[in-house]
């Protein structure tokens, strides 16, 4: 689509795009909060075959950690790895400067989970997908 001396694009992910918007916003947010301690670590486990047996991806800043994934794999979940995986992420994300921690779940992945690790849910994103929701977590980490 092109309007006067601009065009519009829609295609597959950009990553170079993806990383000019993160930089561009990391300007903004500066600028509005005088922050910017943005950054992001992962936690991983893996067996002695060097297999991966799950993972942690998440995000900090302003000292809120933020929880993109966790996904352990299905013979090692009854082993109290995805306890380990997430103390691990709370314990990095402290260390960091991080007073609070943010994380979602779908309704049918483990929203209980969370919450006995002491979340406390703070709203619901309705109908994703279809018939379920996204329930948005919080745990204070002080």
């Amino acid at each position: 689509m092109t309007s006067d001396d601009k065009t519009l694009t829609v295609g597959e992910q950009d990553a170079e795009l993806e990383q000019r918007l993160s930089d561009e916003l990391d300007t903004f947010n500066f600028v509005a909060t005088g922050v910017s301690d943005r950054g992001s670590f992962s936690v991983k486990v893996t067996d002695e075959a060097g297999e991966l047996v799950g993972g942690l991806a998440a995000w900090t800043w302003g000292g809120l950690c933020g929880i993109d994934m966790v996904w352990i794999r299905e013979d090692s979940r009854k082993d109290g790895w995805g306890s380990k995986v997430l103390l691990a992420a709370e314990a990095e994300a402290q260390r960091r400067g991080c007073d609070r921690i943010a994380v979602s779940s779908f309704t049918f992945q483990a929203p209980g989970f969370y919450q006995r690790h002491g979340y406390v849910e703070t709203g619901r994103t309705l109908g994703i997908p279809a018939g379920h929701e996204d329930v948005h977590m919080f745990k204070s980490l002080v």
